[in-house]
């Protein structure tokens, strides 16, 4: 039998963690990841949460968009992902128009955690989606929210840019982050908003709040692993490459959970007034 002690060692980071980690104002470190081997660097760097990303869209199919990307893409990289990792929480996403009605997000769900082994799953979208949050937290699903900047609506966005800097955009977002809590969302990303939006959303949801482009203020960071290491064709301004100076990819991802952990990534160059 296995001791109780290696148990503990391996146990899968949960909710109740994550909730405990914001709640002590530890930060909580998430970082993508598309295949079993980086995951695995992941997983042994500290890394909380793990987010089989549909940026896999753009840094391992080379779209221009994370549109084009599918269920069983999803659930392909998923299982690749869940491979490598012992510890970390594994959360992926809902790809686009995958999630239309609540019978179709239930669908969506039950593959990507039966089929590709994932813990969570990630939707973009504002208090729209609050009947399909309902619907998957009263099936059990434990579900991110992702708010701000949404990457599968870029071409109604327009671009890709900061959203919520006029006021009546920032108190929708922050109207939005109330309502998709209490439909049950157990996590909200905040992808390219203002740093003091999202420390309003912050003091205004007991979830744990993890920014992209988001400032300082919130209770973890995530960031595209691809982005971290140097290697994407287009970085955004709010990333960081961590492998300068560095000798090796374990290293970069240690010095990311690191710098998360301490408070020094992000700092005050990678978030938007």
């Amino acid at each position: 039998g296995v001791s109780m002690s290696t148990q503990t060692a391996t146990q899968r980071i949960s909710l109740t963690d994550l909730r405990r980690m914001r709640a002590e104002g530890e930060r909580i470190a998430c970082l993508t990841a598309y295949d079993a081997s980086l995951a695995a660097v992941l997983d042994g760097a500290g890394v909380e949460i793990v987010l089989v990303g549909d940026s896999l869209g753009m840094v391992v199919q080379g779209h221009d968009t994370t549109v084009p990307v599918t269920v069983d893409d999803m659930v392909y990289h998923t299982r690749a992902v869940v491979r490598g990792c012992r510890r970390a929480m594994i959360m992926a996403d809902m790809p686009f128009l995958s999630y239309t009605t609540p019978a179709q997000a239930l669908d969506t769900a039950a593959r990507l955690m039966q089929e590709g082994g994932a813990q969570a799953v990630k939707l973009e979208g504002d208090a729209v989606q609050v009947e399909i949050v309902d619907t998957l937290a009263a099936h059990g699903v434990p579900v991110c929210a992702h708010l701000g900047l949404r990457p599968q609506s870029v071409h109604k966005l327009g671009g890709y840019r900061v959203q919520g800097r006029d006021s009546h955009d920032a108190q929708a977002i922050l109207c939005d982050a109330r309502a998709l809590e209490e439909a049950g969302a157990d996590l909200l990303i905040v992808e390219c908003i203002p740093t003091l939006l999202a420390a309003e959303i912050r003091g205004a949801v007991s979830i744990p709040v993890i920014g992209i482009g988001a400032g300082t203020r919130c209770d973890g960071q995530v960031l595209v692993l691809q982005d971290v290491l140097g290697i994407s064709p287009r970085a955004p301004r709010f990333a960081k490459n961590f492998l300068e100076g560095q000798v090796s990819i374990q290293a970069a991802v240690r010095a990311f959970v690191e710098a998360v952990k301490a408070d020094t990534f992000p700092g005050p160059e990678h978030g938007f007034e």
